[in-house]
C-alpha cells in the first residue's frame, strides 16, 4: 500500500531537456533531472559545469531555451524568482542577503510582511516564525540583530525566511562553504528535520564527503549536461570526484617545510577599535617566513576581515607592520601593493573583480602602476592583453578568450584568474582569504598546488579559511582568531578539524599546543 501511495506522489521537479545558451557558451545541454519529493537530492560538478545556471532556472531567474520544468507534476513557466516562490520553490544563496541592522523577524518578513490595517503586525509575524522555527528544528530569536548572529544562526534565518514565504522546495547553495565543523552538524540536522516535514530539498555543494553523508540522491553534471544519476549507498568520493573532474579527489598536504629564518612579514600588537569601545583586534603579533605559510581560522565576524583592512592599509590600526624589515604602518595601500603585498580578497564580486569589464582589464586591477600594465604614463594595452593570456593558460581559465565579461565566467574561473593575478609581478607576501570558497575539486587542487608552488620559491602567505582541511593541510602555523584576539597557537601536524572547531567557537581554551 505504501509502494502504491510513493508511486502516486509525483517527483517535486522534473526537469526534461533543459538548455541555455549563451553568446560563445553553452551553460546547460540536455539536462534532465528527477528530484523526489521529501528527499535531500545533491547536484555537484566543477565550476563552470552549469549547476548555477541550472538553478538559476529553477528559481526564475533565467530562461531557458529549450525544455520544461515540472513542478509537483504540473509544467510551469516561471519570469521571476516571484513565480518560482509563489510555486513553492526558495532559495537559499551561498552569500547571504541580510540587512545587518534589522532583526532577525524584520529581515524574514521583508517583502512579506503581514499587516493589519496597514500597520506592521509583529505579534503575528513572530508567532508564524516561532512555529516554523520549533517545527523545523531552526532555533532563532526574531528580535536579535542579524549584525550580532554567527554564520550558522544567519543561514537558519536565511532559511527561514524562504519558509515563512510557503517553500515546499529548497535550493541551497554550498550551503556549507563558511561553517565550522559542528555548525555542519547542526544544519544538517535541520535538514533531516525539514525533510521530515515533507520538505524537499535541493543541495549544491563541492564537498563530496558531505554530499555523501546528507543525500538521498546525486546527479552529477559535468561540462554543462547531466552524466549520472548515483545512489549515496554505493559510491565514494572517489568515484564521484572522477565523474565530475576525470581525476582523484585531492587532498591539501602540504609536502616538506620550505620555512627559512628570513622574517618577510611582521605585525606587533595590532589593535582596532569599533565605535563605543568594542575591540576588533585585541594585540595580534604574528611572523610570516619566506616559504612559510600561516593559517587563521576563526568563525567569520572575529576579525579576520578587519586584519586584512589593517594589512592592506585600508583601516587605520594601532601597532606596528613591517615588510621585509622595513616599517609600513604609514604606508597607503597602493605603496604597499607596490612594494610586493598580493592580496587575494575572500569576496571575489564586491572585492576582486570589475564583472561588467573584461578580463585583461581585471588583470589590470590592482597592477597598474607597474609592468606589464603601465607603460609611461599610460596602460599597456598589448602587453596587458599578452599577460592575461599568459595567466589564462597557466591557470587553466576557461573562457573564449581575454575579451570575455568576468560576469561570463564561473565562480571557479574567476578565482583562477584572480589567483593567477596577484601571483604576478613576484610578491614577497600573498594575503589568500578564502582562496578556494565556492570551488569544484578541480580548481581547488590547482589553487592548492600553485600556493605550495609560491610557498616552496620563497612567497610568505597568510591564509585565512574556513576550509579547516584546507588550513590543516597547507598551514606550516596555525593561529585561532576569536573576539579579535588569538586564541591559540597550533602545530597543524597535531589538529583535528574537530578540535580546531573546538578552538574557533570558544569550546576548547587554551592559548598554544604542542
Amino acid at each position: 500500500m505504501n509502494a502504491e501511495i510513493a508511486a502516486a506522489v509525483p517527483p517535486a521537479v522534473q526537469l526534461e531537456g533543459i538548455t541555455k545558451r549563451f553568446p560563445g557558451v553553452v551553460a546547460n545541454h540536455d539536462i534532465s533531472l528527477t528530484v523526489e519529493a521529501g528527499t535531500v537530492h545533491a547536484i555537484v560538478g566543477e565550476n563552470g559545469a552549469g549547476k548555477s545556471t541550472l538553478m538559476k532556472i529553477l528559481y526564475g531567474m533565467q530562461k531557458p531555451d529549450e525544455g520544461t520544468i515540472k513542478v509537483d507534476g504540473q509544467e510551469v513557466s516561471f519570469r521571476t524568482p516571484s513565480d518560482a516562490i509563489q510555486a513553492g520553490i526558495g532559495m537559499v544563496h551561498q552569500h547571504f542577503m541580510l540587512a545587518d541592522y534589522f532583526t532577525v523577524l524584520e529581515n524574514i518578513v521583508l517583502g512579506a510582511e503581514p499587516s493589519t490595517a496597514g500597520v506592521l503586525d509583529k505579534a503575528g509575524a513572530r508567532r508564524r516564525i516561532n512555529e516554523l522555527a520549533e517545527r523545523h528544528g531552526l532555533r532563532v530569536d526574531p528580535d536579535r540583530l542579524v549584525e550580532d548572529l554567527g554564520v550558522g544562526d544567519r543561514q537558519r534565518v536565511e532559511i527561514l525566511k524562504v519558509l515563512y514565504r510557503g517553500a515546499r522546495i529548497l535550493i541551497l547553495d554550498e550551503p556549507t562553504a563558511v561553517l565550522v565543523p559542528q555548525e555542519v552538524d547542526e544544519l544538517f540536522e535541520n535538514l533531516r528535520e525539514l525533510k521530515a516535514g515533507g520538505l524537499t530539498v535541493i543541495f549544491i555543494s563541492h564537498k563530496l564527503d558531505e554530499v555523501l553523508s546528507i543525500a538521498d540522491a546525486i546527479t552529477v553534471i559535468r561540462r554543462g549536461t547531466t552524466v549520472a544519476s548515483v545512489d549515496p549507498a554505493g559510491t565514494t568520493a572517489r568515484h564521484l570526484a572522477e565523474l565530475m573532474v576525470g581525476s582523484e579527489l585531492p587532498t591539501p598536504e602540504t609536502r616538506e617545510s620550505t620555512v627559512t629564518d628570513t622574517v618577510m612579514f611582521q605585525a606587533s600588537g595590532l589593535t582596532m577599535e569599533a565605535e563605543g569601545g568594542r575591540r576588533l583586534l585585541d594585540d595580534v603579533s604574528f611572523q610570516i617566513h619566506q616559504g612559510e605559510i600561516v593559517g587563521i581560522a576563526g568563525v567569520e565576524g572575529n576579525g579576520q576581515s578587519e586584519l586584512i583592512e589593517a594589512i592592506m592599509g585600508m583601516r587605520q590600526v594601532g601597532g606596528e607592520l613591517s615588510l621585509a624589515g622595513e616599517d609600513i604602518a604609514a604606508w597607503p595601500t597602493r605603496r604597499r601593493r607596490e612594494a610586493g603585498i598580493a592580496y587575494i580578497p575572500e569576496d571575489r564580486h564586491r572585492q576582486g573583480l570589475l564583472l561588467e569589464a573584461s578580463l585583461w582589464e581585471n588583470r589590470v586591477l590592482g597592477h597598474q602602476t607597474r609592468p606589464p600594465a603601465r607603460r609611461g604614463i599610460w596602460i599597456d594595452r598589448r602587453a596587458s592583453r599578452a599577460d592575461t593570456q599568459r595567466i589564462v593558460e597557466e591557470y587553466d581559465v576557461r573562457t573564449p578568450g581575454v575579451d570575455t565579461l568576468a560576469l561570463a565566467l564561473s565562480g571557479g574561473n574567476q578565482q583562477k584568474l584572480i589567483v593567477g593575478r596577484e601571483m604576478s609581478g613576484d610578491p614577497k607576501v600573498l594575503i589568500a582569504a578564502h582562496p578556494t570558497r565556492g570551488v569544484d575539486v578541480g580548481a581547488q587542487a590547482a589553487i592548492w598546488e600553485h600556493l605550495r608552488n609560491a610557498r616552496a620559491a620563497g612567497l610568505a602567505v597568510l591564509l585565512i579559511s574556513a576550509d579547516l582541511d584546507e588550513l590543516i593541510g597547507l598551514s606550516d602555523t596555525l593561529y585561532v582568531i576569536y573576539r579579535g584576539r588569538f586564541a591559540a597557537r597550533l602545530d597543524p601536524s597535531g589538529v583535528t578539524p574537530e578540535r580546531l572547531g573546538g578552538y574557533m567557537t570558544g569550546a576548547i581554551t587554551g592559548t598554544e599546543e604542542a
